[in-house]
């Protein structure tokens, strides 16, 4: 990122900086012994991006956090979606077999992703236990809390995948009967919409980016992050196989409109415009700021030596370019 910048500064070219890790919660969580650390987050997080013409976010509840907390220039970057690598057509039942350990009959959960503290992921254990012994869940992934995720499921009927890719990942969405998404700090969530375009519903925290992914009850469902009871219902509503095939359809339908070619036609034809003006806006906006003025007036001292050549002006004071250093 710092190479970026300076490359930008130097080169004098438009900077647009993406931000998907949204570090103030994070630092919550991984460094909770440091006092005002999530205030420090956000001190770095603006110090980087004030140097960007533009911050492209992934969903309008990052924007939104980001202008209240002193970043500017802050556009919304539209979502996309491999709507042929995530797809029904992948459900397969030897997939179904190792999710479930053999009990393909059972209800299916599957979570896809990084397993870290941030993800919540503990907070399915208890959702799972109260679901009852025909209910399963696979988790799909790896991280650091890998190990202490396994200790903390051991007894319950969970599946650890470990990482997946190509079909194998693909079958792992379409193969599971619903996705659950804990975790209340995504930026935006892709495998929300990956889980969608494979025609599963999803049920996630009614927070950051997610919100902006599920329309509840219609696609999937919307739940307060911790709230055992409303996630045990929402996935009961789900056991329904006619409901949860039409929640399914539905939920493909809405990822369908979310095209990797419509999103980079917006990137290009839009929003890289709107950082073209604001790199020229902001070069020609810095005078009077705290720091420019001895810059102006070295300017003006020029301009009126200048205009002293010319005859058009009297002599300039000699002692107008010390100005600059003051």
């Amino acid at each position: 990122m710092i190479a970026a910048i300076f490359y930008a500064r130097v080169m004098r070219i438009p900077l647009v900086v993406s931000y998907h890790t949204h570090l103030p919660p994070y630092g919550k969580t991984y460094m909770p012994f440091l006092p005002r650390v999530e205030e420090f987050g956000w001190f770095l997080v603006r110090s980087v991006h004030t140097h960007a013409d533009l911050t492209l976010v992934t969903s309008p509840q990052m924007q939104e956090d980001l202008i209240a907390n002193g970043v500017k220039r802050v556009e919304v970057w539209r979502k996309g979606i491999d709507s042929v690598r995530f797809n029904p057509e992948f459900k397969t039942k030897e997939m179904r077999e190792k999710m479930t350990d053999g009990n393909p009959d059972d209800f299916t959960m599957v979570y896809v992703g990084r397993l870290g503290a941030e993800k919540r992921l503990k907070d399915i254990k208890p959702v799972l236990e109260k679901m009852g012994p025909n209910t399963r869940l696979c988790i799909v992934g790896g991280g650091p809390q890998a190990e202490e995720l396994h200790e903390h499921f051991k007894g319950t009927n969970t599946v650890f995948t470990g990482q997946l890719s190509g079909d194998e990942l693909s079958s792992a969405f379409a193969s599971a009967d619903t996705f659950i998404m804990p975790s209340d700090s995504e930026t935006l969530g892709f495998v929300v919409l990956e889980s969608m375009a494979s025609g599963v519903p999803v049920v996630g925290a009614a927070a950051g980016g997610i919100k902006n992914l599920i329309h509840d009850g219609e696609d999937g469902f919307l739940v307060q992050p911790g709230d055992t009871d409303v996630y045990v219902e929402k996935l009961n509503i789900l056991r329904d196989s006619k409901l949860r095939d039409t929640m399914g359809k539905t939920a493909r339908a809405e990822a369908e409109k979310w095209s990797w070619e419509a999103a980079t036609s917006i990137l290009r034809n839009e929003q890289y415009e709107k950082a073209i003006v604001n790199f020229h806006s902001r070069a020609f906006n810095g005078f009077g700021k705290p720091g420019t003025q001895p810059m102006l007036r070295l300017l003006m001292w020029k301009i009126k030596r200048i205009l002293y050549k010319l005859g058009l002006a009297s002599k300039p004071s000699s002692s107008e370019p010390e100005l600059q250093s003051s």
